[in-house]
């Protein structure tokens, strides 16, 4: 069977959403077709964009820096922590808000990535997806981390309940050096395993989390 490619991402746009709170990416030219006339021969024209944005835009990987001051950064993490992962998909029905550990019950995770599809990528920049998002509870970050998992992601607003000011999802995973992705979306195209996931993010010295293209090879 020829492998397939699944994209897990979200397109990031000038002035999207993200998360409440924090701004939109702006996109513009730095060097447009028209201005870099100029510099090269007749009939020779090259376009130089402009990104500003937040870490935590579209969809992204947090590394333990995010939370923590000592902890790997985005230039530090492994690429087997990343890329090429054995991945399982755990489906949860969309009226679940928080996530126990007894949904995982009977499932390997050792070694793989954990896929959370709720579902609610549906809402994406929509007022909706900004509010009463699935999230996992603390007893499932712990269960995670014990059962070996190597990356956790999840299709909706925040691993984590965003109601308080506590993320313990955050705080247990990153603490084991677990990266999470956030914001994933199409997972339905998955099956409950048998992928193998990629989301890699830039080098960036000193930086917790950053945009991935995320996506699935399906096959052998």
């Amino acid at each position: 069977m020829d492998n397939q490619l699944i994209d897990l991402s979200h397109i990031v746009e000038d002035g999207m959403i993200t998360y409440p709170g924090l701004p939109g990416p702006v996109i513009c030219d730095f060097l447009s077709r028209e201005a870099s006339r100029a510099h090269y021969a007749l009939g020779t024209e090259f376009h130089i964009g402009q990104i500003t944005l937040v870490a935590n835009t579209g969809t992204y990987v947090d590394s333990p820096f995010h939370r923590y001051p000592d902890g790997k950064d985005l230039a530090e993490l492994p690429l087997e922590s990343l890329a090429n992962l054995p991945g399982v998909r755990l489906r949860v029905p969309p009226e679940v808000r928080a996530i126990g550990p007894e949904w995982f019950a009977g499932l390997d995770v050792a070694g793989k990535a954990v896929l959370v599809q709720t579902d609610w990528s549906r809402h994406w920049q929509t007022t909706q997806y900004l509010l009463g998002h699935p999230f996992l509870v603390e007893e499932t970050a712990v269960f995670l981390r014990d059962a070996g998992a190597k990356l956790v992601g999840i299709d909706s607003l925040n691993i984590d309940d965003t109601n308080g000011g506590n993320r313990p999802v955050h705080s247990t995973l990153l603490a084991a050096d677990i990266p999470i992705a956030e914001h994933l979306t199409g997972l339905e195209q998955l099956p409950d395993s048998g992928f193998r996931f990629f989301a890699v993010p830039v080098k960036v010295k000193a930086f917790g989390t950053f945009p991935v293209r995320a996506f699935a090879i399906i096959g052998d």
